[in-house]
């Protein structure tokens, strides 16, 4: 739902030339297709680890992460990193201690919620390192976005009948209360809204100053 209110959304702006969108390069594209396929497991391990867990809970393995850029930053790139008692790697640490402390805390213990949960924290830490990685090219941010949810709607929408999520879809007991599909449509335009505001703040700082923030906001 989000990102295909996310997609229309900012499909609709690009049209009508609100938002600047260039998908000329067809190598460039694919290019970011990994990249694509990364956020589709993004949003579907969250949404069945969603489904199981309390949401402080996912926010917290969700935060760590950061313990996959900063692991591959360090000991794959080789980055140093200035010591100190607040450095980012003694900030990734502690969320990892907080990430593996919850299963054993946890007296309503859901593996399976945890097991999504972990492959939401892969795919997102993998999503930041391929993002890293990728040599920037003709593609903006908002260019990669709009792959992304179209990649993610057509994917989802034709893997959703073989994997069987449309027939336990049919029996939500929610399904037909307009209240869902409305907290579906604001999560759509929230996630949009987010997204854009993201991009700008992006912009208008550096990558460093960024990473501070983004590392604050979690």
């Amino acid at each position: 739902w989000q990102t295909l209110v996310g997609g229309l959304l900012l499909h609709l702006s690009w049209k009508l030339g609100w938002l600047e969108i260039n998908l000329c390069s067809r190598s460039e594209v694919l290019s970011w297709l990994p990249a694509a396929l990364l956020f589709v497991g993004i949003i579907y391990a969250g949404s069945r680890a969603l489904s199981r867990l309390p949401i402080p809970v996912f926010l917290t393995v969700h935060s760590a992460a950061e313990v996959v850029t900063c692991g591959f930053q360090k000991f794959v790139q080789k980055e140093s990193t200035k010591p100190g008692v607040f450095s980012l790697p003694h900030s990734v640490l502690f969320l990892l201690v907080a990430a593996v402390c919850l299963p054993l805390c946890d007296t309503q213990l859901d593996p399976n919620g945890y097991f999504w949960a972990l492959i939401h924290l892969v795919c997102v830490g993998a999503y930041k390192v391929f993002h890293k990685l990728w040599k920037p090219g003709s593609l903006s941010d908002l260019d990669q976005q709009y792959i992304n949810y179209v990649f993610s709607v057509v994917l989802l929408a034709s893997a959703s009948h073989p994997a069987g999520d449309l027939l336990s879809a049919l029996d939500f007991p929610f399904l037909y209360f307009y209240r869902f599909h409305s907290s579906c449509c604001a999560s759509g335009l929230l996630g949009f809204f987010l997204m854009l505001h993201t991009v700008k703040l992006k912009s208008s700082m550096t990558s460093g100053q960024y990473a501070a923030w983004s590392f604050l906001a979690k």
